[in-house]
């Protein structure tokens, strides 16, 4: 999602900063210097990215920052993460203050072409739905004929549910509220019957109730949201977060994750040939180390440190979470599994 006056704002800043075509390597360059790389997330995403006791970001998309880190500085504790709010992430892309953001961002076809921002790998294949109060006896968004729908202010979200109304020949109203954490309390005030976001703002948001168990996501998914890594235009960082995501998919269909991948390094000869490729010194892997600047070992690091995708996605959304996601059957699944996730071969 994205207020419409963004759009001229990212679009000033890369006239200001004179962007041209991302050249190889100065980011990349910047971040093994440093010694740090700097990812955004949102500042309060339950499940995605929450500060825990120490104020340290933990979730789903905070593990991506690790990710890259571990992929790129062979430690994923360098990932320097900040919390910050929608519109300052994309702005801090585009202005050189931030090195990649993951914060449930869609990837559209107006923020692509932005010349200040580059969109690497989609995370999660999300959508728009709603969110009500089991008491209010609703199972279908086609129910909500003539509801008040908590929705952000000046955000995509509403064009959303302008056009799914539209199409069903139903009114609505809305109730337009800026500020998160009062459009939240609307909602569970009951001020609005239904709370409009994205379905993994949603599965977040719930928890955020008294009593989530209270509140259900009705099943209509009414918009594509593909939620993607982004960060600064940088041929050799988009190549390195790129394919540090590769090897997490790739683990996670060869069923290698970080508890049981130091047992196959040990005995590598005995591992399929794909594994071999993943892990072993003379392997793809460590063939494409040297072509991108990254750590000989930075598939293993990969997972050994922050795990493989689906490792990820149980230990912060999964069935065994207060959310109780699951992969089967939706667009996150492997794409052997009917889903959109797709392994690029490292070979």
């Amino acid at each position: 999602m994205i207020r419409p006056s963004l759009a001229a704002a990212l679009v000033c800043a890369a006239s200001l900063l004179q962007l041209s075509e991302a050249k190889a390597g100065p980011v990349l360059d910047e971040i093994k210097s440093s010694g740090k790389l700097i990812c955004l997330v949102s500042p309060s995403a339950p499940g995605f990215s929450i500060p825990d006791s120490k104020g340290v970001f933990r979730g789903f998309n905070a593990d991506f920052c690790r990710m890259a880190a571990a992929a790129i500085l062979g430690d994923a504790s360098k990932a320097d993460i900040r919390g910050v709010g929608f519109s300052d992430a994309l702005k801090s892309l585009v202005s050189r203050q931030a090195h990649m953001a993951s914060r449930s961002i869609t990837e559209t076809g107006t923020r692509s072409a932005d010349p200040g921002l580059a969109f690497v790998a989609t995370t999660f294949y999300d959508g728009q739905g709603f969110m009500v109060s089991k008491s209010l006896g609703v199972k279908s968004a086609k129910e909500l004929k003539g509801a008040t729908i908590c929705a952000e202010d000046g955000s995509t979200t509403l064009l959303n549910i302008a056009d799914w109304y539209a199409a069903q020949g139903m009114s609505y109203k809305i109730e337009n509220i800026a500020d998160k954490t009062a459009r939240l309390q609307a909602f569970y005030a009951g001020k609005c019957d239904a709370y409009a976001s994205d379905l993994t703002a949603l599965a977040a948001d719930r928890q955020l109730a008294k009593d989530p168990d209270s509140y259900e996501i009705l099943p209509e998914v009414i918009s594509a949201e593909p939620l993607t890594l982004a960060t600064q235009p940088d041929d050799e960082l988009q190549k390195a977060v790129r394919w540090a995501f590769a090897a997490m998919l790739n683990a996670d269909e060869l069923g290698i994750n970080s508890g049981n991948v130091d047992k196959a390094v040990a005995d590598l000869s005995k591992q399929p040939k794909a594994v071999q490729r993943l892990f072993a010194k003379d392997g793809a892997a460590a063939d494409m180390a040297a072509k991108l600047k990254l750590p000989a070992d930075w598939a293993y690091q990969v997972v050994k440190q922050v795990g493989s995708y689906g490792e990820v996605f149980d230990r912060n959304l999964g069935p065994a979470t207060p959310f109780k996601l699951k992969r089967e059957g939706t667009q996150n699944a492997s794409v052997r599994n009917g889903g959109l996730m797709y392994a690029y071969p490292i070979r």
